[in-house]
């Protein structure tokens, strides 16, 4: 293998450009016009540009990516996470072109990539799964809940990062739910397909890291929990699943492997459950490197980018060795935790992360850089590894205090409140925790503490000022604990524009697309109610009306941009309400 095209871009673009040129192997970035002076474009040896800024003509377009392959003279591609990344026939593709596809074969995308047909297998080979259906019409949707009880959630079949997913609450939701799930995976995957399924109400999410090779040696190497989540989004992971039970841990992993040798499955891949009161079902297969890889590396010392890039050459894999200590990771995203995680994209003012034992950072910017609004909102991810789970949280902690992010709104904010939280700090928060118990607060005043363990005499908390609001960062007490000291001087990211308006209209807070158009002029509609969605940074976003009205006029529809501010839908008060 002498040179690979990285068929993606921001964080894991970089991370692949950096591995080949550890390995000695000469990396080609793809750049759409957007993209154009990226941190991926510019530490990559050569670059092709893809005409256009939308997602569906640049990353998205198969025949353009692989045209590009073979112009650039590069004999394999690496898809990276999201995009095309789970697409069969982007893989098919590649490999019809004569060249190496860093991923599994087409025929095993084709499997675990479709979520409806990976349940399939899973109950195939004996591994638990949540009841589903993949017949998504109204009639059906609705039998399903009468059957099995609400809520439900219907899921995109292709990709992954919870695009495509909504939570059905009853009945009366199922139409927009799949309306606005269809369209989301749309946009983000280039396929609307969709299932829906049982909801469980409290579940972490524990995922196992599979690792194979065409020798037929099928790895599990250990497990992660990614159940910190806003709106179906990760945002902290960490390795191992902490407090989990030895004997589903064990179980976890002969599951993952199973599915992925029934599957043939190669290279890097990993096998999502969901685990609840001992009991665990499959979720879903990620055939692709994960954006939470880095835990898993932290802990096994191992490179899964190298290692992918091995098996795609031929190679043979070694088993690895124990797990040692624990890893945590954060997200940070160009976004505003304090207006609904509504997307933040601009420019990078300033960009720095400290330097200390065990913290790392894989970042898609360097300060002066654009965040565009186009694709997805990560700037970077944040992780500290620990002898023990205690002393990876308090590096993280003090790597967050530290950290200076400026131009742009982030969930830094976010992050601190989740590594304080005496639950998070107990570990094993459910799935639906952060939404709960978290993001409410995130809007509150501006300066409040943020609940931890209370720190002693011989450290001082440190402080993180971010979207005009200062958090506390607590010292957790305990043997191992590094000092915090206090630090001076602001921390701070550009203040947070609100959108405000005179009347009911209902307005757009962000940049984006319209994707779908939920009323028509005369609809009473009740508080609450969603109005019209937009797509931003690769994710779907619902308007909702903020007090029962009757709709005057409609102002968009489907494929329209709009800019923050703009009238989307003109409402008058319901006076035939109380």
């Amino acid at each position: 293998m002498r040179k690979v095209l990285v068929a993606n871009r921001g964080e894991i673009a970089v991370r692949i450009v950096r591995t080949c040129a550890e390995l000695g192997i000469a990396s080609v970035a793809v750049h759409s016009d957007a993209d154009a002076a990226a941190l991926h474009v510019r530490l990559a040896d050569e670059a092709v540009g893809l005409p256009g800024v939308a997602a569906a003509d640049t990353y998205l377009d198969a025949g353009l990516l692989v045209d590009a392959a073979l112009r650039s003279g590069a004999d394999a591609v690496h898809p990276g996470y999201g995009f095309l990344a789970e697409s069969a026939g982007f893989a098919a593709a590649v490999e019809k072109a004569g060249l190496v596809f860093v991923g599994p074969p087409a025929s095993a995308v084709e499997v675990l990539g479709d979520k409806s047909r990976a349940r399939a297998l899973a109950e195939a080979v004996g591994v638990p799964v949540v009841p589903g259906s993949t017949e998504v019409s109204p009639e059906a949707v609705r039998a399903l809940g009468a059957a099995v009880g609400w809520p439900l959630v219907v899921k995109a079949a292709r990709g992954g990062g919870g695009r495509g997913m909504r939570v059905i609450p009853g009945p009366e939701q199922v139409e927009e739910a799949v309306t606005a799930a269809r369209s989301e995976a749309r946009a983000a995957f280039g396929d609307d397909t969709v299932h829906v399924e049982r909801f469980l109400p409290a579940p972490r999410h524990v995922e196992v890291q599979v690792l194979a090779d065409t020798h037929g040696t099928v790895l599990a190497l250990g497990d992660r929990d990614c159940s910190v989540q806003r709106r179906h989004q990760k945002l902290v992971e960490e390795a191992p699943a902490p407090g989990l039970d030895a004997g589903v841990r064990s179980a976890l992993a002969d599951a993952a492997v199973r599915l992925a040798r029934e599957a043939g499955y190669v290279g890097a891949g990993t096998v999502e459950f969901l685990v609840q009161d001992g009991e665990f079902w499959f979720l879903e297969a990620n055939t692709r490197i994960q954006v939470e890889h880095p835990v898993t590396e932290l802990v096994l010392g191992v490179d899964l980018v190298r290692e992918q890039l091995r098996v795609a050459a031929g190679e043979a894999l070694e088993e690895a060795g124990p797990t040692r200590g624990h890893a945590v990771e954060c997200r940070i995203n160009a976004e505003d935790p304090g207006a609904g995680f509504v997307p933040a994209p601009g420019r990078l003012s300033a960009l720095s992360v400290p330097w200390g034992p065990g913290v790392r950072f894989d970042g898609g910017y360097e300060a002066g850089d654009t965040v565009p609004p186009d694709y997805d909102s990560l700037v970077g991810k944040l992780l500290a590894w620990g002898p023990t789970r205690e002393i990876a949280l308090h590096r993280l902690r003090g790597a967050l205090a530290r950290t200076v992010v400026a131009g742009v709104s982030t969930t830094v904010p976010a992050a601190v409140a989740v590594l304080g939280h005496p639950d998070f700090v107990r570990g094993g928060v459910p799935t639906s925790w952060f939404d709960a118990v978290v993001a409410p607060d995130l809007a509150g005043p501006a300066e409040r503490p943020c609940p931890g363990p209370e720190p002693d005499d011989e450290a001082a908390d440190a402080a993180v000022v971010v979207a005009g609001r200062r958090y506390r960062v607590p010292r957790p007490a305990g043997p191992g604990a590094v000092p915090v000291r206090r630090r001076t001087g602001s921390r701070a990211s550009a203040p947070r524009r609100v959108v405000r308006t005179e009347g009911p209209d209902l307005v757009s807070p962000m940049r984006g697309t319209v994707t779908a158009v939920f009323v028509a002029p005369g609809d009473r509609v009740a508080a609450g109610r969603t109005l019209v969605t937009i797509e931003a940074m690769k994710m779907e976003h619902p308007l909702r009306a903020a007090a029962d009205a009757v709709v005057e006029q409609v102002l968009v529809r489907a494929g329209d941009g709009v800019a923050p501010g703009v009238p989307v839908v003109r409402l008058r008060p319901d006076d035939r309400r109380p």
